[in-house]
C-alpha cells in the first residue's frame, strides 16, 4: 500500500506518532508498526524541524505528515514538496478555502473540542452541538480531523473528556490526540466508542511516548502499539 493510501483501510485503528526529529525514532516507530509519522514545522516547538531535516529522515513506508501552524497555503505546499510529505496537518484554525488550496485528500484538520465546554468544563448539550457544527462545515474540505486536547497548540500532554466524543460523526473520520500514553490509550479509544471507519479511525501519539521533547522512547512506542493491537 502506498503511504498516501493509509486512510483507505478500515480494518484496524491507525497510529500516528508526531514530533519526530531523529532517524532512530523513525526506525523504532516503523518497527513497532506505526502507520503515520509526523514532522513539526513550527520554529517555537521543541520538536520543530526544517524541511531539509525532515526530508533526510527515512520513514520506511510510513505515511509522512507535516504539522503547520502559521504558514501560508503556498508555503505549506512548498514544504510538503521539499520534505516529501503525504499529508498536511493544519494546526492554525485554517479555513475551508485554505484546505482546498492544499488539497482535500491531503488535509488533516485539527480541532479542539474543549473550546466548546460549558461552565462545568464539560462538552455537553449546546457545546457538543457547536462542535459538531464546526466540524460539519469543514468536513467536505478535509481527509480527516484530528481532535486534540486543550484549546490550541498540541504536544502539551493534556487529556480531555474522551467519552464526550462518543458517537461524534461530523462527516469525516477523525484521529484522537492529547495526552495519550501506553497506559491510557486503549481506555481512551474505548471511551470514545472504539474504532469505527466513519468516526474514530486512529490515534496520534506524541509527548506520551517520549523520554524528552523530540526524543521518542522506543519502549513506550512499542508498548502503546501493544496496548492498542495486542
Amino acid at each position: 500500500m502506498k503511504p498516501a493510501a493509509v486512510f483507505d483501510t478500515s480494518s484496524r485503528l491507525l497510529v500516528k506518532v508526531c514530533g519526530l526529529t531523529r532517524q532512530q525514532d523513525a526506525d523504532a516507530c516503523a518497527q513497532a508498526g506505526v502507520d503515520l509519522c509526523g514532522f513539526i514545522f513550527h520554529p517555537s516547538s521543541p520538536r520543530g524541524v526544517t524541511p531539509a531535516v525532515a526530508a533526510g529522515l527515512h520513514s520506511h513506508g510510513m505515511a509522512r505528515v507535516g504539522v503547520f501552524v502559521k504558514q501560508s497555503a503556498d508555503e505549506v505546499l512548498a514544504i510538503m514538496d521539499a520534505a516529501r510529505l503525504d499529508f498536511a496537518q493544519l494546526h492554525g484554525g485554517q479555513d475551508a478555502a485554505f484546505c482546498d488550496r492544499v488539497g482535500r485528500e491531503r488535509v488533516i484538520r485539527v480541532a479542539w473540542p474543549q473550546r466548546h465546554v460549558d461552565s462545568a468544563g464539560l462538552i455537553t448539550g449546546t457545546g457538543r452541538t457547536a462542535l459538531q457544527a464546526e466540524l460539519s462545515v469543514l468536513a467536505p474540505h478535509v481527509r480527516c480531523f484530528l481532535l486534540d486536547a486543550g484549546t490550541s497548540g498540541g504536544g502539551h500532554g493534556a487529556t480531555m473528556d474522551w467519552a464526550a466524543l462518543r458517537g461524534l460523526a461530523p462527516g469525516a473520520p477523525w484521529l484522537l490526540a492529547g495526552g495519550l500514553t501506553p497506559d491510557n490509550v486503549a481506555s481512551a479509544v474505548a471511551a470514545c466508542g472504539g474504532h469505527d471507519p466513519a468516526m474514530l479511525i486512529g490515534v496520534d501519539l506524541n509527548s506520551g511516548v517520549e523520554s524528552a521533547p523530540g526524543q521518542k522512547d522506543a519502549t513506550r512506542v512499542a508498548a502503546a502499539l501493544a496496548a492498542l493491537r495486542g
